[in-house]
């Protein structure tokens, strides 16, 4: 009898590991579903350039339930930047130079950039199918590949890391009023004023 206890209980076990994702991918399509109406065509995402001498990344993680449970974390020198969950995206403004971001479950992912001043990058997050949890890949992207995807949301302040860099909401708001107010008017030249021609 003890036997058949023992056999039962990985089958028991199994079960409730079955249960445990299936109700994270309901809650996350429940989720999704809300957010749905806040997401933007990556198409229509307006993307800022960068302030004058510093270069930024768009970090993305497209939509849909593979990897839903988990989040791609993306940090910088032991730092949270910020996390990205599918259909996600954010852009972190940066010194030119060599940066090396990693991503980490049960596994950890680099991904080495040269940022250049005056230039927009792009990174691609993905969770892969793991042993117990998934895998993080992260990976160079393009605008192309980006504004190729369906739909997209800022990432929320609250999962942004404490350290600076992570574009909020209302740093991206502000860049677009300044870039939607009219360039100022041309102040008039001042004619000079005619010398009589000296004979």
């Amino acid at each position: 009898m003890k036997i058949k206890t023992i056999a039962a209980w990985p089958l028991a076990m199994a079960a409730g590991l079955l249960v445990v994702p299936m109700q994270a991918m309901a809650k996350d399509k429940d989720d999704a579903a809300v957010e749905e109406s806040d997401s933007v065509l990556a198409a229509d995402i307006f993307i800022p350039a960068p302030p004058p001498g510093k270069g930024q990344i768009l970090f993305y993680r497209k939509g849909g339930l593979g990897g839903a449970a988990v989040a791609c974390s993306v940090h910088e020198n032991g730092q949270k930047v910020s996390s990205l969950g599918g259909g996600k995206y954010f852009i972190m403004v940066t010194d030119p130079g060599k940066h090396e971001f990693t991503v980490k479950t049960e596994a950890k992912d680099v991904l080495t950039l040269e940022v250049e001043p005056d230039e927009t990058q792009f990174a691609q997050c993905k969770i892969k199918m793991g042993i117990m949890v998934g895998r993080p890949d992260i990976r160079p992207s393009t605008e192309a590949e980006f504004r190729g995807m369906k739909k997209f949301k800022l990432v929320d302040d609250e999962d942004m890391g404490p350290g600076p860099g992570a574009l909020r909401s209302t740093d991206l708001a502000a860049a677009k009023a300044k870039k939607a107010e009219p360039a100022p008017a041309a102040t008039p030249a001042e004619t000079p004023a005619e010398t009589p021609a000296v004979n």
